[in-house]
């Protein structure tokens, strides 16, 4: 079995180097499930949080949150204001250009790196998470999609075995992934669309060019229902 064949990995943050060879410390841990929430958009823009609600409610002392949330707010992920107030940055127009800009470059190149150790388990899973992505769709989801349309993406990623490139789009995703939160859910899921067949037909003819082309395009759709305006006022860039 490799990596990304191990259905578990899916949605586990990549692990640095120091901390393969035994358990991650308590804050990493938080760290990890803080870093989801936010990949994932269950941690929403303009809505502030405190330390002392977050030890309370994923039940750890407020130390190992803290240091958790010093790591994020380094990624510019989140901003520290106090103890009992911390944020999502504000999404600005420059910011949005240079996470794209990141995001095109680093993304697309990965999954074609990735090709030739994807193996058929994965090819299944990917299937399978395709499938649970248009049943979000249609149900109007928007909580389901961004969970799966991460798993999708990453379980591709991971496949590379290059987990430096892999934290580096976490990262990017981190940050990104509470202003998509917003988007979709003033928009609705209508509008959404994915590549993923696209990446999929591509992945089993190992063609890297067409993989490349479709984690491109995947993101270029995004791109493309922000410049629509579907943005509430208070996110617009």
């Amino acid at each position: 079995m490799t990596p990304s064949d191990d259905p578990a990995r899916e949605t586990a943050p990549a692990q640095p180097a120091d901390l393969a060879a035994g358990p991650p410390s308590m804050a990493a841990q938080i760290y990890d499930a803080l870093r989801v929430r936010l990949i994932t958009g269950r941690i929403m823009p303009g809505v502030p949080f405190s330390t002392r609600g977050l030890a309370r409610e994923l039940e750890v002392s407020q130390t190992p949150v803290r240091d958790a949330l010093a790591r994020l707010a380094a990624e510019g992920a989140v901003e520290i204001r106090s103890k009992r107030r911390i944020t999502v940055p504000e999404m600005t127009r420059t910011r949005y250009d240079d996470l794209m800009r990141c995001r095109l470059l680093l993304e697309p190149a990965a999954a074609a790196h990735a090709l030739p150790l994807i193996g058929p388990a994965t090819v299944k899973r990917l299937v399978a998470i395709d499938a649970d992505i248009d049943t979000a769709l249609a149900n109007g989801n928007v909580e389901a999609y961004m969970r799966d349309n991460f798993r999708f993406h990453f379980l591709i990623y991971r496949a590379a075995a290059q987990p430096i490139t892999l934290r580096l789009i976490e990262t990017l995703w981190a940050q990104f992934g509470p202003f998509m939160r917003v988007i979709y859910g003033f928009s609705g899921t209508a509008q959404l669309l994915d590549r993923h067949q696209e990446a999929i037909t591509a992945i089993r003819a190992a063609d890297a060019g067409a993989l490349h082309r479709a984690i491109l395009e995947d993101i270029n759709d995004g791109m493309r229902l922000i410049e629509q305006g579907a943005l509430s006022t208070r996110l617009s860039i």
